[in-house]
């Protein structure tokens, strides 16, 4: 009798889910599982719902679905949504690799000479450095960057810190003292190709 009263599985399985209440980084960002996931960026600092099946993340606040992503796996792996970030980080998004070479060619030789030099070594882990560099022309001028570059190109020292006190003490408005010729050892004070900070900031 109880057989009759039988129906048959549906053919799809029931998804399973879990539910998460995360709250939203300042990166715009909630977490899940050692992933992060973006949200628009509005909603900074609150709690939010977060639902996670196998293969999808679904965020809402309250009843809204504010995001939908594919779930990643990956740990520390982030997704990434241009529309989700404030506009200032969305320049930041657009100042890729190329755009950095071109606006240091457009600076200056020695300032494009920096730029190559720091993604000759690591493109994408050094690329925030560069786009900090190439914004210190806002603070003061293409000129001034120029010759900052070129002051930190003589020294070796082609990095955002050494670059930013140059600027930062006008050194980049002083004329640069000729390399010393003197022989002594490469790798101590008076050496024929050593520049060491002290002659950088002063």
């Amino acid at each position: 009798m109880e057989k009759s009263l039988l129906q048959r599985l549906p053919e799809t399985p029931p998804e399973i889910s879990e539910w998460k209440q995360p709250k939203v980084h300042r990166d715009a960002h909630v977490q899940y599982a050692y992933c992060f996931y973006p949200v628009p960026f509005r909603l900074i600092g609150q709690q939010l719902w977060l639902r996670a099946t196998d293969t999808t993340i679904r965020i809402y606040r309250e009843h809204e679905l504010v995001a939908t992503h594919p779930r990643l796996f990956q740990h520390g792996a982030a997704s990434t949504v241009a529309d989700h970030m404030p506009p200032e980080a969305q320049a930041w998004q657009s100042q890729d690799i190329q755009w950095c070479l071109c606006m240091a060619q457009a600076i200056g030789p020695h300032c494009y000479g920096v730029v190559h030099q720091l993604f000759a070594d690591r493109v994408l882990v050094n690329l925030r450095t560069v786009q900090n560099i190439l914004r210190l022309r806002d603070k003061n001028s293409p000129q001034r960057l120029e010759a900052a570059c070129a002051r930190a190109l003589r020294f070796s020292n082609p990095c955002y810190g050494a670059i930013s006190q140059i600027l930062k003490k006008g050194l980049d408005q002083e004329p640069l003292s000729p390399i010393t010729t003197e022989s002594g050892s490469t790798y101590t004070s008076g050496g024929r190709f050593l520049c060491d900070s002290a002659t950088l900031f002063h």
